[in-house]
């Protein structure tokens, strides 16, 4: 799934948000848009088409009852998906080797990482 970059925006507001949102909520945290408060509607619909986000219950706001949304991966996983969504995948070692050589990691996410590397190899 590829998104476009209004359509990330708003997931990544969805990401840094520990419960599902509104459509309202949305506008209110998304700080540094690109698109127009009208279009977060369709933004949203499109969202839901491709799988990215989900209803995930009503909430009452004033008078009237809204939709609240929230994502059905994670910003890892969406990443991960997109590099290895293509046809043309990198190879594992040297896209981790990569990713070490752009990223300095703490000896707590290299601990982390080798636990994980542990875990496959059992």
């Amino acid at each position: 799934m590829e998104l476009t970059k209004s359509e990330l925006e708003i997931m990544d507001v969805l990401w840094e948000s520990e419960k599902p949102l509104s459509r309202a909520d949305l506008l209110d945290r998304s700080e540094e848009k690109t698109w127009k408060d009208s279009s977060v509607h369709i933004l949203l619909n499109g969202l839901l088409q491709k799988g990215a986000i989900q209803e995930a219950g009503l909430v009452k706001r004033s008078k009237t009852y809204g939709r609240v949304f929230s994502p059905t991966l994670t910003r890892e996983e969406y990443y991960a998906s997109n590099i290895f969504g293509h046809r043309h995948k990198p190879e594992l070692v040297g896209l981790i080797d990569a990713i070490f050589r752009q990223v300095n990691p703490s000896q707590t996410e290299l601990d982390e990482i080798s636990a994980l590397v542990a875990k496959k190899t059992n």
